[in-house]
């Protein structure tokens, strides 16, 4: 008997260490993302807000607090949120309109597990513009192609999300997409993994930037064709994962050498 007792106290020993190396690997790419989001310009001051929900307790997510700059933010420093908005873990506070945008994102939509909120300059250069579209006009572009919601559609920028409701209304116009671009405001990104949303971020910043550049001629854009745009995005997408994970990693092996102190 004092076999098995032992025998079940290790196994329960050794699952509450892998959850816990989860959880600080999952800290640690969280913790990567706000560093490069910062080296690449996609933070505003000390707004904006990027949450995961933790491995193991799906209830409970983790966010930036409200104060630090996302290019000082440690993997300890994430503060951990339940559904109801209170911090469970961490010494900082919550940034309120973090808590209203992404616990209604997390909560209706199970393949959202991190969602990435900036006003990086040119994907929120298009949310200015009336009917601002991202145009499959460029093959970074087309893998975003009718994967992309536009809350202009309901009804557009509604003043600062202070509410569930406002949370709620976001929530419904990202829908099924993986991105959302929010009129007058910024953009939404959710994924999957960190490195999935963190690469669909970059791109859609690469994507508006070149179209942007290209508008500013006053020339017309040269648009492809529904066909060929659904096409080459299945094909972006067939391996869309795999160069997600690579190019995350990459990005965390220049951390390592550059600025490990995001591990800690």
């Amino acid at each position: 008997m004092a076999k098995k007792s032992t025998a079940k106290k290790k196994k329960t020993v050794a699952r509450a260490a892998r959850k816990s190396d989860a959880v600080m690997e999952a800290r640690r790419d969280l913790a990567a993302a706000f560093r490069w989001a910062a080296r690449l310009g996609f933070n505003e001051g000390t707004c904006n807000h990027f949450s995961l929900k933790v491995p193991g307790a799906e209830e409970r997510y983790l966010l930036n607090p409200h104060g630090l700059h996302f290019s000082e933010i440690r993997a300890s420093d994430l503060i951990m949120v339940d559904a109801d908005g209170k911090v469970v873990e961490g010494d900082w506070p919550m940034e309120e309109t973090a808590f209203y945008l992404h616990s209604r994102i997390h909560r209706a939509n199970p393949e959202a597990k991190c969602v990435l909120h900036t006003h990086m300059p040119y994907a929120t250069a298009l949310t200015m513009i009336e009917d601002g579209r991202l145009e499959p006009a460029l093959q970074t572009a087309l893998r975003f192609y009718g994967r992309v919601g536009y809350d202009d559609d309901l009804g557009g920028y509604n003043g600062l999300a202070v509410s569930i409701e406002e949370g709620d209304r976001v929530c419904k116009a990202l829908g099924n997409h993986r991105v959302l671009f929010m009129a007058n405001h910024g953009v939404m990104v959710a994924a999957p993994t960190v490195h999935q949303a963190f690469d669909d971020l970059y791109y859609l910043e690469r994507a508006a930037q070149a179209q942007v550049i290209a508008m500013s001629t006053g020339r017309k854009l040269k648009l492809v064709g529904d066909n060929l745009a659904s096409q080459a995005r299945d094909q972006i997408l067939a391996h869309n994962e795999l160069y997600a994970r690579i190019h995350f990693t990459s990005l965390r092996r220049i951390l390592d050498r550059e600025a490990p102190d995001y591990l800690k």
